[in-house]
């Protein structure tokens, strides 16, 4: 294990170093959040009682999504390795005394932290000062807080494991960017990044919500806005533990099967 926080350490300070792509991307996200919350607001002011989520709460799930978009969406995975399985450098990982899956994991993790770290504190801190309903507002109560962090971070080690997914199949492709491109638009679409699963149609809604997908920014996300409470948020946490494990589970099993067939792309 401590190998492993080594890595992890290594990577989460190597991160915090690009600083001026996180300054960059603020912008876009800044202004992705502010079109987001008017266009939802549009919607709100035609039929406010079709709405299925308060506004400020919606504001505050949206706000807080652009804060954490590098931690809990499938584009916050590290370029790095599509990297070096391309160019064929994935022979010198293939080296290390150490267990892939292992190592990988935890880069992939600070990866993912530190790029989350760099962006959040200022939207977070912008959109809280904006005026309500448009800006992001503090949980209900205490108890909400402190739930919204463990499901922070099992939001993380599901998203976490199905990069590691995507890398490990990427061992037999020619290029990275096709199966890339899948995970990540099938993601964004069914973990709520695009569209909150609460606006889902009835039955559609509940059928997502039990893939792993909702899992990631899901869950967390309307924890915080105070959306999910009650038995649903105690069921859905339960589903990030169980889809966690699983996925954990799997991307160990693609390991051991592609590592004995591997082929080294470039040299």
């Amino acid at each position: 294990m401590r190998k492993y926080l080594a890595f992890f350490r290594t990577r989460f300070n190597m991160g915090l170093q690009y600083r001026t792509a996180a300054i960059a991307g603020l912008a876009c996200q800044f202004f992705w959040g502010a079109m987001a919350i008017l266009a939802f607001k549009a919607f709100h002011d035609t039929d406010p009682s079709s709405f299925p989520m308060s506004l400020p709460a919606m504001s505050s799930y949206i706000w807080l999504q652009q804060a954490l978009l590098t931690l809990l969406t499938m584009g916050g995975m590290d370029n790095e390795f599509f990297s070096v399985i391309e160019s064929g450098n994935v022979a010198y990982e293939l080296c290390r005394p150490v267990d892939v899956y292992g190592m990988w994991y935890s880069r992939s993790a600070a990866t993912r932290v530190s790029n989350a770290l760099l962006r959040c504190v200022p939207v977070i801190v912008i959109s809280a000062l904006l005026p309500a309903p448009y800006g992001l507002s503090a949980p209900p109560d205490l108890l909400t807080f402190l739930t919204f962090l463990p499901s922070l971070v099992l939001a993380l080690a599901v998203i976490n494991a199905m990069g590691m997914i995507v890398y490990m199949i990427t061992f037999h492709t020619i290029t990275p960017r096709g199966v890339r491109l899948i995970a990540v638009n099938i993601c964004d679409f069914f973990s709520g990044d695009i569209i909150p699963l609460p606006f889902f149609p009835a039955g559609f809604k509940e059928f997502v919500e039990l893939l792993p997908f909702s899992a990631t920014a899901n869950v967390p996300l309307r924890i915080y806005s105070g959306d999910l409470h009650g038995p649903e948020m105690v069921k859905l946490m339960l589903l990030q533990v169980f889809w966690a494990a699983v996925l954990i589970a799997i991307g160990k099993l693609i390991e051991r099967r592609e590592l004995r067939r591997v082929t080294v792309q470039g040299g």
